[in-house]
């Protein structure tokens, strides 16, 4: 009997990677023309897993998410792994927006992949583990559509393929 293999779909992120990003960002802030003189400040906070970008206007905010956003794809994390939480009205007429770092799969998008998954009607077997989703099959081929298949899925989570034995 042929052994079976698997892949696990997590939606894990490098932390390290993410505080780089967030390092990056805040050093272009601080030498672009366009933020000299204003409150133009990105804060990560890995504890509560929250970032925030804190300016003068709302149109400061959205340059401030383009240049962490950019740096984030620098550095192979996903845009989508960022949800606007709330916005607030700090002291001085500025802005702050607070974005939750998404790293983990809820069972509602767990049961999405499963189903999708069931779809295709392959021979494998998709199986809900706590925040990730594990594949088995015998076959690779197999396993490597499922990857391909699943990643043209709308998922607000950014998915990230691991442990494919």
């Amino acid at each position: 009997m042929a052994k079976d293999h698997y892949f696990d779909i997590t939606a894990k992120l490098d932390m390290m990677e993410l505080k780089n990003a967030v390092v990056m960002a805040q050093k272009e802030i601080a030498t672009r023309f366009d933020f000299k003189g204003i409150v133009a400040e990105i804060d990560l906070n890995e504890k509560a897993k929250t970032v925030s970008l804190s300016s003068s206007s709302e149109q400061k905010i959205d340059a401030l998410k383009d240049i962490l956003i950019s740096k984030l794809i620098k550095r192979e994390i996903e845009g989508k792994a960022l949800e606007e939480l709330r916005t607030e009205g700090i002291s001085g007429g500025n802005t702050k927006v607070i974005y939750r770092i998404v790293d983990s799969i809820d069972i509602d998008e767990a049961k999405k992949i499963v189903k999708a998954i069931k779809e295709l009607k392959l021979k494998v077997t998709p199986s809900i583990q706590g925040d990730e989703v594990r594949v088995s099959g015998a076959k690779i081929d197999d396993l490597q559509t499922v990857m391909r298949e699943v990643r043209k899925l709308e998922l607000k989570a950014p998915l990230v393929f691991g442990n494919f034995k």
